[in-house]
């Protein structure tokens, strides 16, 4: 006999199990799948029905495990929700940018900061980034910040520039380049958190509560993607400690949040940081405890260069546009081998951004001599990104059992330009090498990186299996990999990177009754159109968090 206080019938179920099992019904009890059938009505004879029994008719649709999205900055999402629109091809020119900032500027008060998002040099007619000349055209009253799509670059204005005491006799700050003419003067565009920082800090940001409601209010966008488990790539980008605070706190009053991971950045887990003496144990209890189990540590995050299209992305031969150009790692390898080892002995597992090849074999190093030096176990460190792995660093990440968080939107969005001008057509095509970590037995998955792109695992899903860029051409068709196997990079791959593959992931008895409803099955629909699929309704733990049109409930 089967417990159930949910029963769902008449569905198309992609267990996505080891045996690629399709089923028909499912049942659950208190979160938890206690049925599976593969005829289309579970029996009859075989229910335990609790009082507040519901069954649905899902009439055909598709029923998959929810998706796991394993790194995006959900916060920033939220943010830039109420910042100046600076992407393109919204704008086509500065001028454009320019005009949407004067329109903010006119419903602001004097000296107040405008902040705008999402501008791209590389699809601007000018195809240069904008300058404090050119924010100081619309105003010099208030201070101007911009940030790139990459989020690894921004520029301000005169008037940021003079609030962070920026001049041509600032020194270069560590982990960041503030860009000069040849007068030495800065040109307003800043390279990187160590020089960003620099003005950024100095914006005035929401208030606690303020941050709180935006979680609340943007946790909805993600459920209406399928999303049940979100990984949120860097906790103290911003708000520094504080930051932690307004995620447990959103998290533990939001009766429909999706389950979360945080990376707490590095800098909150060195000496002198606030958790510089926590274990990864500690840190993780204080985090379920506050969040009554939402929440769970997910890593130690650091970042070991910028970004590709940003040109600050550490390559081993030099950028297609500029043969002078190679990047640059944040941290010398001694450092971050410190780093790693520390982590590692504290029980943290390790997250780490890397773009560029140069920065991913720096990773490589640094998570190998934390290995050896250290404790023997189930680790499962990760790199973040790895848009231009060589075949080399694969083999020595699966020699070492390194797992790795694909950004595989990057095909579509900047795949164009990576051919033509950042990487040129050899590496290119093997951006995102995700059927050579296929064969070599790497653990990895898909992410986003939202608001990098938009949320959207099914688009995610898309992007691998067919490898079309915004141009329409297909970029590196040998490492494409199959529809299922996509999925599976957002829902089983995904659980077992969080370790949590006895818990979800699929669709299996015992696990939970995390599931996404799909209007059609990405597995038999054309593969061009997978990205075009309507969620219908998202579930967590057996309850509906989302529903975009009302299911037959009886």
């Amino acid at each position: 006999m089967v417990q159930a206080d949910l029963v769902i019938y008449n569905a198309n179920i992609l267990t996505l199990d080891e045996q690629s099992t399709r089923a028909g019904s499912l049942a659950s009890y208190k979160g938890k799948i206690t049925g599976v059938w593969t005829v289309q009505q579970p029996p009859e004879d075989g229910l335990i029905k609790s009082d507040n029994f519901k069954e649905i008719d899902l009439n055909g649709a598709t029923l998959i495990p929810g998706f796991i999205d394993t790194h995006n900055h959900i916060l920033m999402y939220g943010q830039q929700k109420h910042q100046v629109d600076c992407r393109s091809p919204f704008n086509k020119n500065i001028k454009d940018i320019q005009q949407r900032l004067a329109e903010a500027a006119q419903q602001k008060n004097e000296n107040e900061w405008i902040i705008g998002y999402g501008y791209d040099d590389s699809l601007l007619e000018e195809m240069r980034h904008p300058t404090k000349k050119d924010l100081d055209a619309i105003n010099t009253k208030h201070p101007i910040f911009i940030r790139h799509i990459s989020g690894h670059l921004a520029v301000t204005n005169s008037a940021g520039l003079q609030i962070a005491g920026i001049t041509k006799d600032t020194p270069q700050p560590e982990g960041g380049h503030i860009e000069k003419d040849s007068l030495g003067e800065p040109t307003g565009v800043l390279f990187e958190p160590g020089a960003m920082n620099l003005v950024f800090s100095h914006v005035p940001l929401p208030d606690k509560e303020e941050l709180i409601q935006i979680l609340k209010e943007v946790n909805n966008d993600y459920l209406a993607e399928g999303i049940t488990t979100n990984t949120d790539a860097g906790i103290g980008l911003f708000n520094g400690e504080e930051e932690l605070d307004i995620y447990l706190q959103a998290i533990k009053e939001n009766p429909r949040s999706m389950k979360m991971r945080l990376m707490i950045l590095n800098e909150l887990l060195i000496d002198n940081g606030p958790f510089h003496t926590y274990t990864a144990t500690e840190l993780d209890n204080e985090i379920q405890e506050r969040t009554n189990g939402k929440a769970r540590l997910d890593s130690a995050k650091i970042f070991q260069d910028g970004s590709i299209q940003g040109l600050t992305g550490a390559l081993r031969k030099p950028y297609h546009c500029d043969n002078h150009l190679y990047g640059d790692l944040i941290y010398k390898q001694e450092i971050i081998n410190e780093f790693a080892l520390d982590f590692h002995q504290r029980g943290f597992r390790i997250a780490t951004h890397g773009n560029g090849d140069r920065a991913i074999g720096s990773i490589i190093e640094a998570y190998e001599y934390a290995l050896k030096n250290g404790e023997q176990r189930d680790h499962r460190h990760r790199i973040e990104h790895v848009q231009t792995a060589t075949e080399k660093d694969l083999e020595k990440m699966s020699e070492l059992d390194i797992a790795a968080s694909f950004f595989i939107n990057h095909v579509y969005y900047w795949g164009d330009r990576h051919r033509d001008i950042f990487l040129g057509p050899d590496r290119a095509i093997r951006l995102n090498p995700l059927k050579e970590a296929d064969h070599l037995n790497i653990l990895y998955t898909l992410h986003s990186d939202c608001p990098i792109t938009p949320i959207s695992p099914l688009f995610s899903v898309w992007a691998a299996v067919n490898r079309v860029t915004s141009s329409g051409e297909v970029l590196g068709a040998g490492q494409k990999i199959d529809v299922e196997t996509a999925l599976k990079t957002m829902t089983t791959y995904g659980a077992r990177l969080n370790f949590e593959e006895n818990e979800k992931g699929t669709i299996e008895v015992g696990k939970t009754a995390d599931f996404a409803i799909l209007e059609e099955d990405p597995t038999l629909i054309n593969p061009m159109k997978i990205k075009d699929i309507n969620v219908l309704a998202t579930y967590i733990d057996g309850q509906l968090v989302f529903e975009k049109e009302s299911l037959k409930v009886n």
